[in-house]
């Protein structure tokens, strides 16, 4: 079956660009102009992944992706002109799966298409099967993280980045291994990605389980997995 991407920014001379670019390597696309009836189309056709301008009328793309969070994983792209730092943190911590600025290559935005989707169809990593330790647990099969006999809601990325680093137990890695087992490919030079990604990972499991904490920060290094009750 064909994915289907849904193409949300009020200019639209790039929004025919992109929707030529991508029913030409295969995929359905549909579109909007603002983010209130991006909100609706989203809502009504459930499609498997959002290309996401941030500058729109009605409602930008920081409140879509906020929004949306609330009810699905569904991956992101946020596809903006604004280039700060703190612009990207801001679209990553609500819960977008990339970042990519403008100007920017066709051929790397379907790249990084193919690599969130790719991702996403994935159910079974390094063996498959389940990983039970302390209060969590994750199915590989099925695709969901339970924490403490509750679910914890991740987007395709985090549950990637959270099943790698729990499949490998104690070992340390970087913020480029890490961005490489989650999304297939390294294309986002920006490394504070993986942070942005981790601190969601962190903050939802702090809001469902207060005091339990399962990756540990290397200073100077990266990041691995440690389940351990805190003060």
């Amino acid at each position: 079956m064909k994915e289907r991407i849904l193409i949300v920014d009020d200019e639209k001379k790039m929004v025919r660009l992109i929707r030529t670019c991508l029913q030409q390597e295969g995929y359905l696309t549909d579109e909007a102009y603002d983010g209130a009836s991006a909100l609706e189309i989203f809502a009504a056709l459930r499609p498997d992944l959002v290309v996401l301008d941030v500058m729109m009328p009605r409602l930008d793309g920081f409140e879509f992706c906020r929004r949306a969070r609330e009810s699905t994983a569904t991956p992101i792209i946020i596809l903006s002109a604004r280039s700060e730092e703190t612009d990207k943190l801001v679209g990553l911590e609500l819960g977008a799966d990339d970042y990519v600025t403008k100007p920017f290559s066709l051929l790397e935005l379907v790249a990084r298409i193919r690599a969130l989707l790719r991702r996403r169809g994935i159910v079974a990593l390094d063996g498959g099967g389940i990983i039970s330790e302390g209060p969590l647990r994750i199915d590989s099969d099925r695709r969901t993280v339970v924490l403490d006999g509750a679910d914890l809601p991740l987007t395709a990325t985090e549950f990637c980045l959270l099943k790698f680093l729990a499949s490998n137990p104690a070992s340390v890695f970087n913020r480029r291994e890490l961005m490489e087992a989650a999304q297939g490919d390294f294309f986002n030079a920006y490394e504070r990605t993986v942070d942005a990604h981790v601190g969601n990972i962190r903050k939802k499991a702090s809001d469902l389980a207060p005091g339990w904490s399962f990756i540990d920060t290397v200073h100077g290094v990266g990041y691995r997995f440690n389940v351990k009750k805190t003060p």
